[in-house]
């Protein structure tokens, strides 16, 4: 007998719909020693498959736990649930990314193993797959979700502000969830997949163009067994995998933020080389020489390691040289654009000089920007 959709009146009262699942699904549940929470998720998942009468594999991802994790599964029985220990490549992402390439039904589904996702609404995430969404959230953010009652104040304001950096990218309320449906034939059209961390729904995503999301209500439960893997430096990692998805979604907008960021650090780093040279008593000239000189180093190692670090594994003797050259030509467009407006438009007006030397500065940066980007630090393939 299936569940109910949607119930109404007394507990053996005709149910107003009922889900019928057609198709197989693959569950994929990246485990790091988990060995207490597989028996119970298993269970679960039986109870679901009986239900339904669903044909499904569930592939547990396993970073190498030896922690009993294998024989759990094995000694479970169930013929449709195996293990796969990866020892390359380790991470909740990967895992994921790895299971789902291995899956071999039409659905796939990625939850955690400690319950914290209940498997009794997965029905209701293929239906919405049915209807044309191409991703199936599972939810704390939408009416009629709920979280455990002890969820702390920080725990809650660390969740509010990872959703609300992610906001540029979608307008899922609960992108952060590791909870989600989709479909394989989507997965498999997906290309460069390169996930930091363990925010694997936010990549699918970017990466995969979802602007047709849907999310099911569901109750979240803090762990019982284990401990978590929400550390510090996964929180870290979060943001790292941010700026990626950012460079991605909004490339040259962000290579431009990082290049003006930077060129504002290398204005501060020419006026505190001048001023310590010219406390030294060297002439003005060298003072003058000697800030542009350190501003342009820095900026260039900043460039390289930040703006562009796609391409910080080429040759930095070749970059450097062409770093200079287009800062040269940024430096003769910042002058020329100066002089020009000063006895042009801005001729006879109160600081008209320094609003001319704005704008030259302005010019100047955009060729440098355009220069760099797209000769001295030109993508010429993409970083896996």
């Amino acid at each position: 007998m299936q569940d109910s959709l949607f119930e109404t009146g007394p507990a053996d009262a005709q149910p107003l719909a009922e889900i019928r699942l057609n198709t197989g699904l693959s569950i994929i549940i990246p485990t790091y020693k988990e060995v207490e929470n597989i028996p119970h998720i298993l269970n679960r998942l039986d109870a679901l498959r009986q239900n339904y009468n669903l044909t499904l594999e569930v592939l547990f991802m396993d970073d190498d736990s030896q922690d009993g994790s294998v024989e759990a599964v094995a000694a479970s029985g169930f013929d449709w649930a195996r293990m796969i220990v990866r020892t390359k490549n380790r991470g909740l992402s990967w895992a994921v990314i790895d299971g789902f390439s291995a899956a071999q039904y039409p659905i796939l589904v990625c939850m955690d193993c400690d319950l914290s996702h209940p498997p009794e609404k997965i029905p209701q995430m293929v239906l919405g797959l049915a209807t044309d969404q191409q991703m199936m959230v599972g939810s704390r953010y939408v009416p009629g979700a709920s979280t455990d009652d002890d969820w702390g104040f920080m725990r809650w304001l660390n969740s509010v502000v990872a959703t609300m950096l992610a906001r540029p990218l979608t307008s899922v309320r609960d992108p952060m969830s590791g909870f989600f449906a989709m479909r394989k034939a989507d997965f498999d059209r997906a290309q460069d997949l390169n996930p930091v961390g363990y925010k694997i729904a936010l990549e699918l995503i970017v990466k995969c163009a979802f602007g047709n999301v849907g999310e099911v209500p569901i109750h979240f439960t803090d762990r019982v067994h284990g401990e978590s893997k929400l550390t510090l430096k996964e929180q870290l990692k979060y943001i790292q995998h941010l700026r990626r998805l950012y460079l991605y979604r909004f490339a040259n907008a962000m290579y431009l933020a990082q290049f003006l960021v930077v060129g504002a650090s290398g204005v501060v780093v020419n006026l505190l080389v001048l001023s310590l040279l010219q406390l030294i008593g060297l002439p003005d000239a060298l003072c003058l020489a000697g800030g542009i000189g350190v501003s342009v180093v820095t900026n260039f190692m900043l460039n390289r390691r930040f703006t562009f670090s796609y391409a910080r594994d080429r040759n930095i003797a070749a970059q450097f040289a062409g770093f200079v050259g287009a800062s040269a030509i940024g430096v003769a467009v910042s002058f020329g654009v100066s002089l020009i407006l000063r006895e042009g438009s801005f001729e006879g007006i109160s600081y008209g000089l320094q609003l001319a030397a704005l704008c030259g500065i302005a010019a100047g940066m955009i060729f440098n920007y355009l220069g760099n980007r797209y000769f001295v630090f030109r993508k010429t393939h993409i970083r896996k």
